[in-house]
């Protein structure tokens, strides 16, 4: 399993609209090969930084299958406007995980 991780900075004033457009584009990347799941978490002390966690199968299917699909074309047209600047998107690995049973 991968994770992707991107820092959304949205112009200020279009946090409602990213949102809206968002609903809409997280049913393309959820129908793609190898999704797992997604979050868009909102920063509390930014209110036009958002948190994009997504988990796919692998590296590939983000940057190879998703990035490369047909679909992608109507995720970014839907997403990259509200953006600045453009998000960095990395890629993590698991090391380790904590929880209250451990």
């Amino acid at each position: 399993m991968i994770l992707e991780h991107a820092v959304l900075d949205v112009v200020p004033g279009q946090q409602e609209e990213f949102e809206a457009a968002f609903d809409e584009a997280r049913h393309i990347i959820a129908a793609m090969p190898g999704f797992r799941s997604l979050r868009l978490e909102r920063c509390l002390e930014r209110p036009t930084r958002y948190l994009l966690l997504v988990e796919w199968d692998s590296l590939e299917a983000h940057t190879v299958g998703s990035r490369g699909s047909p679909e992608y074309q109507r995720w970014r047209a839907l997403l990259h406007r509200f953006y600045d600047p453009f998000p960095t998107v990395e890629h993590y690995s698991r090391v380790l995980v904590a929880d209250p049973s451990a």
